[in-house]
Order: C-alpha cells, then structure tokens, then sequence
C-alpha cells in the first residue's frame, strides 16, 4: 500500500477515541457519570441503616427486614435486564437519565411512607431503576476509553460507589439516630438523583461508538471532535471519520438476537462464566453489607456504636479501588479479578470468626478493601466481553443475574440470623461463594490494551 493511499485511509471512530490522551472530555464523562454511580450507592447503602432504624421502630421481624433490601434487588434485577436491551436500542445516555428519575422520586417519596407495604412498592420501583443504571454507567464509559487506559477508567467510575456508601454511613450515623424522623430525612436526601439526571441528559453526549454503529455517523463525528479538540488534534479533512456504512456487520439487530448471541458459540463461555462471578459476588457482598449494621448489633454493640464501625469498614473501600485501578492495567483484568475476590473469600472467614472489637473492624476493613477492588475489577471487564450492537445487553443481563442472588441474601441472612453462632456460619458461605466467583474468573476474556470490539 502506498503512503498516499495510506494517508486517504479513513479514520474509524474506535480509532479515533483510542488513541486520543486523557482529556477534560474524559473526566466530564467519568465525573458525570460517577456522581450517579455515587449516588446510586448512597441509596443501596442507605438501606442498611434504615433497615436498622425501622427494626427498632416498627418492630419488624427479621424476615420483614429481609424484604426491604430484597424488594430493592428484585427491581433491580428487572431494570439491569431491561436496561442493557434499552441501552442498545435506544442509546446509553438516554437510558442513564431516565433511570436516574425514577429511582431518585421513588427514594424521595419512600420518606413519607407510613407503613411497610407502601415502603416495599417503592423500594420495588428505587431498585427498578439502579438495577438499570450500573451496567449502562459502565458501558457508556467504557465506549469514550482509550483501550490503553480503559479499565483503569472503569475502576475508577466503580470507586464512586465508595464515595456514596461513605456518604450513606455519613448519613446513618449523624441524621438516622437524630430523631424517630431521621430514616425520613435519609430518604429525602436519597431524592437528589432526580434533579441531577436533568444535568445528566443534556450535559453529557452519547456514546460516539453507539451513533457509528446505529448510523448515525455525522452525530458520531462530532462528539469525538469534541473530544479530539480538547486533546488539540486535528485531522486532515482526508482522514476525517467516514460518513459510509462499518465495513464490520452488527453481532446482532434485534432484542431477540441479542439475547440469543450471549448464548452463541463465540459467547457462551464468557457469559456462563460472567453470570458465575455476578452471582457469587452479589450473594456474598450483599449478605453481608446490606445486613452489617443489624449484625453489629446482635453481637452486643448499640445502634451507634454499629453506625460508627460501619463507616470505618466503609472508608476501606477506597484503597481497595485504587490498588486495583492500577493493577488492572498491570496484571490484566482475570489476575486482578481473582485475587481480589480470593481476598475477600479470606477476609469473609476472618471477619466471621473475629471476637474483639479490634477484630471486627479489621476484618470489616479487609473485606471492605477486597470486596471493593473486586467490583472495580467486574465493572471493567464486564462491558469488554461484547461487541458494541450488544455490549449494554451482555452487562446488564450479568448484572440481573447477580441481583437474583442480592434478592435471596438478605432472606437467607435473615433466616440464620436468629441461630445460635450464625455469624460464623454466614461468612463461611460467604467466603465459599467468592472463592468460586474466584475461579469462574478463568473464564472471562481479558481485554487488556485491546479496542473494543465494534461490530
């Protein structure tokens, strides 16, 4: 090939946006984007603290306890379906926004609830729509990505999740024991969301690879000129992105064929073992931290004082996502994986049979550290097992898979809860099902330095 005939060669949009630096337009993306992520986790993690608070008030019984989280996370299993298959018709940003709405009002009005009834609907709808919005957050972060630094990207949008679960033990231990109100005043709080999708579904563009791949390549050109323009690159007019059909044809064009092509062939391992790992890690991660704080109490420490330790657990969740946004693009993203979860199989089995104080907020801590770099890890590797026509699809039917075991762990908690010794028991299995999310890592496809697949 000659270098005129080089030099004519159109530049593709997954060319364009992977070789570009790390841009201002890339951290209004991930900021954008991460501020839902961290809201959405101050709900979920909010939850923990209420149930806490409405046990006492309410008197519930362990088993109506365990149906406020595991409401939640049937509503999320339906939104994460149906939330990917709208995300590929219809576009991420578009889908981003409106699932901010709906849980960000369902939240708000679940603060004027007057009885558990009510307050199950509404958590029904709160987790319909977080359910949806995770795995469409990290695939239409995960399109703007250079491949060079995409998972460390995505790692980082996941180390949001920190900051909201801080803030929702912030929120636990300063608003919720204030007054027989302050579970309200949480909720309320838990009602922002609502006003920042506004922000979000004008301020932030559409995925550049999802406008190619549907067409729409004017669209396409002049978002990844935005970002191109902030890098300052410019390209000659004869090597511009090209207004003509992907040469590649789509892996899939309708629901339909999107759900079969997880199941093909070329897919069938990676989705097997993907809906392994969302399982397991979903059990484990929300048995136990959706129920930490009634768990602290039944041990002997008062509603405060379990507040308390649950925000320290919680800030251990930061370092945890920075050791893996950087070993992410070191080891590759199943080595990473892995050892985080045989991490937090470890510390699931510390923690159970941890007996002081000191104890349990160190083992609390690790499995805090681990959990977290593990979800890191999952977040990033997830949207990269699929090609473009069906990437929000793959993601999000692994996230739903993974919140039927979130809708069975708080019930399964709650049931061995009243046991003599349980704690030890329910860290045990919990450690189990990490350590089998562990090696169904092995799996995966590792996609390190790769572009995304486009067709």
């Amino acid at each position: 090939m000659t270098d005129a005939s080089t030099a004519a060669r159109a530049v593709t949009t997954s060319e364009r946006l992977d070789r570009l630096p790390f841009t201002k337009q890339h951290l209004r993306v991930l900021t954008g984007s991460g501020i839902g992520w961290a809201l959405d986790a101050m709900d979920v993690g909010l939850i923990s603290f209420v149930i806490a608070a409405l046990a006492v008030q309410w008197q519930l019984q362990p088993a109506e306890a365990g149906w406020i989280a595991s409401i939640g996370f049937l509503g999320m299993a339906v939104g994460a379906t149906l939330g990917g298959l709208l995300a590929d018709r219809f576009g991420r940003r578009q889908i981003f926004a409106v699932t901010l709405v709906v849980y960000g009002l369902a939240t708000g009005a679940s603060a004027l609830v007057g009885g558990l009834a009510l307050l199950l609907v509404l958590r029904f709808f709160v987790g319909l729509g977080l359910g949806a919005e995770l795995p469409v957050a990290s695939t239409y972060v995960s399109e703007f990505a250079p491949a060079r630094m995409r998972g460390r990207l995505i790692v980082i949008l996941e180390a949001f999740w920190a900051i909201g679960w801080t803030a929702a033990a912030l929120i636990g231990f300063f608003v919720i024991p204030a007054s027989e109100s302050g579970w309200r005043w949480a909720f309320a709080i838990g009602a922002i969301p609502a006003v920042y999708a506004l922000i979000v579904r004008w301020g932030l563009p559409e995925s550049a690879r999802w406008l190619d791949r549907r067409g729409r390549h004017d669209e396409a050109d002049a978002v990844v000129r935005r970002f191109e323009k902030s890098a300052s690159v410019t390209w000659e007019a004869k090597r511009r992105l090209t207004t003509g059909p992907i040469e590649l044809p789509p892996a899939a064009t309708t629901a339909r064929d999107r759900l079969s092509a997880l199941w093909s062939r070329e897919f069938r391992l990676r989705t097997a073992s993907l809906w392994i790992v969302w399982f397991c890690v979903n059990f484990a991660y929300y048995g136990a931290f959706i129920w930490l704080p009634s768990i602290l109490v039944q041990q002997g420490y008062d509603l405060v004082r379990s507040f308390g330790y649950t925000l320290i657990i919680t800030l251990a969740q930061l370092p945890g996502y920075a050791l893996a946004a950087w070993l992410i693009e070191v080891w590759g993203r199943r080595l990473t994986l892995s050892v985080f979860l045989a991490g937090s199989a470890a510390a699931a089995v510390f923690f159970g049979t941890a007996s002081t104080e000191a104890t349990v907020i160190a083992a609390g801590m690790a499995l805090s550290f681990f959990n977290l770099g593990a979800w890191g890890a999952l977040y990033a590797v997830s949207p990269e097992l699929y090609p473009t026509s069906l990437r929000a699809t793959g993601s999000g039917w692994a996230a739903g898979v993974g919140r039927i075991a979130s809708i069975v762990a708080p019930l399964v908690v709650a049931s061995l809860l009243v046991t003599e010794g349980s704690t030890v028991i329910l860290f045990v299995m919990f450690g189990v099902f990490f350590a089998v999310a562990a090696a169904a890592t092995w799996g995966l496809v590792d996609a390190r330095g790769r572009t995304l697949d486009e067709r």
